[in-house]
């Protein structure tokens, strides 16, 4: 907590307040359970899920999503996910730097965010960290996954809505993304659609969906020329009549994500390294008789 002892409001017209919010957040500072208890979640402010393999052009999309969704004095806030080093444990990317247009708008606030180990991407942190956004009352907030794959169904946990982003040249392995991350979109984007194949991609999506009970939209961009980006933004604006079904099932979820976390809180993974690392180079090592004793 500040000196002042003074509880952190974090308000979308003050971003110093979000900034220092989700600081004390992310790195468990002093203080921290008390802010998360003190927030005010009753905000409808969808959270939109971006994910999909990399080199989809998902950052180019959530940056022309933000141009248009901040039309009539709107605010968007984004947290881009990237991967962790396993040597300091920040993030590698930082996607903001793909979004440089809008670092000085003044509704939009961006915050990347290292995915600490979490193999889908996402991590407790990232659950606290969208509920400060959820309580400083931005319009509209977007996730942007790291994209590493089937293991990207953790965003569906988290957001109200999952926007998957492909490119024509995923069509050769369909079959492989049927039966993972396809599982959890709420709307697919065939970004880069004026790509060769963009058109049967796009017609082989369409029949897959139509063997599903529920219609789900599929949309054709080409996000770094703002081509098909008015629909998928309307589709967004469009979102708080839809998810309300889904929040008694995102809330467990989160909940099941944050318990886990806090389980694991005892757990310094450098000290297990050490001890692993000691364990080892007596003989007879066995890492089940290890976990065992500890």
């Amino acid at each position: 907590m500040p000196a002042s002892h003074q509880p952190i409001i974090p308000n979308c017209r003050d971003f110093k307040s979000v900034a220092r919010a989700l600081t004390v957040v992310e790195n468990d500072l002093p203080g921290a359970d008390e802010l998360l208890r003190g927030l005010d979640l009753s905000s409808k402010a969808p959270v939109i899920g971006i994910t999909g393999p990399p080199g989809a052009g998902k950052s180019t999309l959530v940056n022309a999503l933000i141009t248009e969704l901040t039309t009539g004095g709107k605010t968007v806030a984004i947290l881009a996910i990237d991967p962790t080093s396993p040597f300091n444990y920040g993030s590698l990317l930082g996607d903001r730097i793909r979004m440089a247009t809008h670092f000085n708008h003044p509704g939009v606030f961006i915050r990347s965010l290292a995915t600490r180990g979490s193999l889908g991407g996402l991590s407790a942190k990232t659950i606290e960290m969208c509920d400060v956004l959820r309580a400083a009352d931005f319009d509209y907030i977007m996730v942007e996954t790291v994209g590493v794959g089937q293991s990207e169904v953790e965003i569906a946990g988290l957001a109200d809505a999952t926007l998957l982003v492909l490119v024509p040249e995923s069509g050769d392995e369909i079959q492989n993304i049927k039966s993972g991350v396809m599982e959890i979109a709420d709307a697919y984007i065939i970004n880069k659609a004026d790509r060769d194949g963009a058109d049967t991609y796009y017609n082989t999506l369409k029949k897959l969906i139509h063997q599903k009970e529920t219609a789900i939209p599929v949309y054709k961009a080409v996000a770094s020329q703002n081509t098909g980006i008015t629909e998928i933004a309307e589709y967004i604006r469009n979102l708080p009549q839809t998810v309300n079904n889904r929040r008694a099932l995102l809330m467990a979820e989160k909940a099941y994500q944050l318990i886990r976390h806090q389980r694991m809180a005892g757990v310094d993974k450098k000290k297990l390294q050490q001890d692993i690392a000691e364990a080892m180079l007596k003989p007879g090592f066995n890492l089940y008789q290890f976990l065992a004793k500890s």
